[in-house]
């Protein structure tokens, strides 16, 4: 099953401020921020921290073609991502099974998840792309996963000073 994600207009509950969504999308919209810190890495998706409060921090993913995460979770922090440039698809699990939805973040899109959220994402498509993340609290901990036939079992977790 396929979801093509696009940018929508929802209800706020939070500030724009103070929400890892309405953060992303003000950071995502001053290319200023973002812009001069574009890679890419031939070998693995590139990465950096561009902000790092202290509630919150926003990170820049630049992704090739077929580059991915591996099935992970935030260790407990809310985030969101809004797509800068190209496509990336993404694959959530929920208490420990790969459920079968698979949707496609466009150029433009925006998606908030809880702290108890499990995905994989990855650049299906034959562009670059650029995405910028924002996690509250900020990242401490986050654990990745392997598939087995569908049930995901915790391979690693890996702290912050490993990043």
């Amino acid at each position: 099953m396929s979801v093509i994600a696009r940018p929508t207009t929802r209800p706020r509950t939070t500030s724009p401020t103070t929400s890892p969504l309405g953060t992303a999308r003000r950071l995502a919209a001053d290319d200023t921020l973002w812009r001069p810190h574009l890679d890419f890495d031939p070998v693995s998706r590139y990465y950096r921290r561009l902000i790092a409060g202290g509630d919150h921090e926003a990170w820049l993913l630049t992704w090739l073609p077929g580059q991915g995460t591996p099935w992970h979770d935030h260790g407990g922090s809310a985030g969101a991502f809004v797509v800068l440039q190209g496509a990336l698809v993404e694959r959530t699990a929920r208490h420990g099974v790969v459920r079968g939805t698979r949707r496609i973040h466009a150029r433009g899109a925006s998606h908030a998840f809880g702290p108890d959220y499990v995905h994989r994402v990855t650049n299906e498509g034959t562009d670059p792309a650029v995405s910028l993340h924002v996690y509250a609290p900020r990242l401490a901990v986050m654990t990745d996963y392997e598939d087995r036939d569908g049930v995901l079992e915790a391979i690693a977790t890996r702290t912050a000073a490993q990043w």
